[in-house]
């Protein structure tokens, strides 16, 4: 199914977004001021209890279906020696996902996340950025398309990540466009470049965003001009999860850097998403405050793959599982007046 048959609808569904369950996140506040315990005293636990009422429509949410989706494009950009790895080593990544090799793997498998893996043409990267835009309308298309294809309506939470040799500069450049500042103030070392690369990166990138200076300043037309196939897909799946009211669990730097263009157009596409984790890439900090996403995690991951999302998962888990499992003050006969 085309979730998305052109650029205008894409445009139309990001402008027209909807709102979660108010009275099923009212009845979840309700029971969480009956649990047996001291009012707020679990903290963001009773926060994400009451979000996932919300956007699932039951004041006792549970997962019953959860799925990290990781997409894995390559960058033309990678020309301009952006990354310490050269752009073969993306396959060779999606060769060990489907092996069962990667952090993903393991990390998924102890969230209890049904993992997915979606490779997007890595045998024809996207265009040089600086000089092209990287995809073709067409081309933005389908992998937005491929994003939202990833998630099923009978899910209860997805777990996005990505894997791409050069895509940290894709979203660097992604957050300058979208939401300004320099470009020094949004490259880091990635995959592990040293100093000068990461000098290199914000050359690139400044030569980027003046490139497509007059260009219009939608969020399909950012994502195709300076994204990569795997940020657009995550961008496709972000948009689709929204229709679906499936809350969205978002990994590091580059996959967060999917939502800032559709931010920059519609502010409240970030309602139905939770940040996992602060990554130690300089840029995500930033990116997340003025997103206004809190994440709930800082562990400095910066592997990417959904590794850090994944590994929030199993605090959704327990939050979840305390709203629905504890007992309410009159169950335990224990008095309410603490």
């Amino acid at each position: 199914m085309t979730s998305f048959a052109s650029a205008h609808a894409f445009e139309g569904v990001l402008a027209n977004l909807r709102d979660p369950d108010a009275d099923a996140a009212a009845d979840a506040r309700v029971r969480q001021g009956e649990l047996t315990k001291p009012a707020g005293s679990l903290g963001r636990l009773e926060d994400l209890a009451i979000f996932f009422a919300g956007w699932r429509g039951k004041a006792r949410p549970r997962i019953a279906r959860a799925r990290a989706a990781i997409f894995a494009g390559n960058h033309g950009v990678t020309v301009h020696g952006v990354s310490a790895f050269p752009p073969s080593v993306t396959a060779q990544m999606v060769a060990n996902f489907a092996a069962g090799g990667a952090a993903i793997n393991a990390l998924s498998e102890a969230a209890g996340l049904e993992l997915a893996v979606v490779a997007l043409d890595l045998d024809r990267p996207t265009a040089d950025f600086t000089a092209a835009a990287a995809m073709t309308e067409a081309e933005c298309l389908d992998a937005l398309n491929r994003g939202a294809a990833a998630v099923d309506a009978d899910l209860d939470l997805i777990v996005l990540g990505e894997m791409g040799i050069g895509n940290s500069t894709a979203a660097a450049a992604l957050c300058a466009r979208s939401l300004g500042g320099d470009a020094a103030e949004w490259v880091g070392p990635g995959t592990g470049v040293d100093g000068h690369g990461v000098a290199r990166k914000a050359t690139v990138v400044d030569r980027a965003i003046a490139f497509h200076t007059d260009a219009p300043r939608s969020a399909f037309e950012t994502l195709r001009r300076v994204g990569g196939r795997e940020i657009a897909a995550i961008a496709g799946a972000i948009l689709r999860a929204r229709q679906l009211g499936i809350p969205v669990l978002l990994d590091g730097f580059i996959c967060t850097s999917a939502i800032a263009p559709l931010a920059a157009d519609n502010a409240a596409i970030t309602a139905h998403c939770i940040a996992g984790h602060c990554s130690a890439e300089p840029g995500h900090k930033r990116l997340l405050d003025l997103l206004g996403l809190n994440p709930l995690l800082a562990l400095d991951m910066r592997l990417g793959e959904g590794s850090g999302a994944a590994v929030a998962a199993n605090i959704i888990r327990s939050a979840l599982a305390a709203h629905d499992r504890m007992a309410t003050f009159a169950e335990a006969a224990v008095s309410a007046s603490l």
